[in-house]
């Protein structure tokens, strides 16, 4: 049962990666950074549920086998389908980020990393509805920093997804959409968390198209 399922998810993974490029021909670009197997926190803008696939499916296929994503466990346990698609076919780290549930994520986090894996993480924490380019980053990123300092940290900017994926949009809308990956962060010595989360927030920023001259 285990090989059929794991079967099954290499083939619906697949699939989900000519989907993906067939519609959105998403296309990475390594700014200061190559794609070399290397242990890497990617964290990246939020504006659609199609984001994570986007990364996903940016990857060369020796990174993406190493890589793995950290959802939201109400998002991805929902239904049958999101709970084989997210756990078996992405192998995402899920986190419960119901109130009433004293679940730790770090802890899910860091063990990952300690097991050896890459991450992709929205440092935002929600999708961003506003004209913010970006919201203001949650701890997660500066706390893996510190826990695990020869991690990467990778800032990740995925551009045109929102046009391809509009709120409340099921069809996608044909449209080039590009993965940037830039030079990768660390924290350094004596900075603090808001230094550094302002420092990572700017990183990605300074990816986005239209900050570009």
């Amino acid at each position: 049962m285990k090989f059929l399922r794991h079967f099954a998810a290499r083939i619906v993974g697949h699939a989900l990666r000519i989907f993906a490029r067939a519609i959105t021909a998403v296309r990475a670009d390594w700014q200061g950074i190559e794609p070399v197997p290397r242990q890497r926190v990617y964290f990246a803008n939020h504006t659609s549920n199609g984001d994570m696939p986007m990364i996903w499916a940016a990857l060369p296929s020796a990174l993406r086998r190493e890589v793995r994503p950290v959802a939201a466990a109400d998002y991805w346990l929902k239904n049958k389908l999101r709970a084989f698609v997210g756990p078996e076919v992405f192998n995402c780290v899920l986190v419960d980020r119901r109130p009433e549930v004293k679940d730790k994520p770090m802890d899910k986090i860091i063990a990952a990393l300690d097991e050896g894996s890459s991450l992709i993480i929205f440092p935002e924490g929600n999708r961003n509805m506003t004209d913010e380019l970006l919201l203001p980053f949650k701890a997660g990123l500066y706390n893996m920093g510190v826990a695990r300092p020869d991690v990467d940290l990778v800032p990740t900017w995925i551009a045109n997804l929102n046009t391809i994926m509009p709120k409340g949009e099921i069809i996608p809308l044909p449209l080039i959409c590009t993965v940037t990956f830039g030079a990768p962060i660390h924290v350094k010595e004596g900075e603090t968390k808001d230094e550094f989360l302002a420092r990572a927030s700017t990183a990605l920023a300074e990816l986005a198209p239209e900050t570009k001259s």
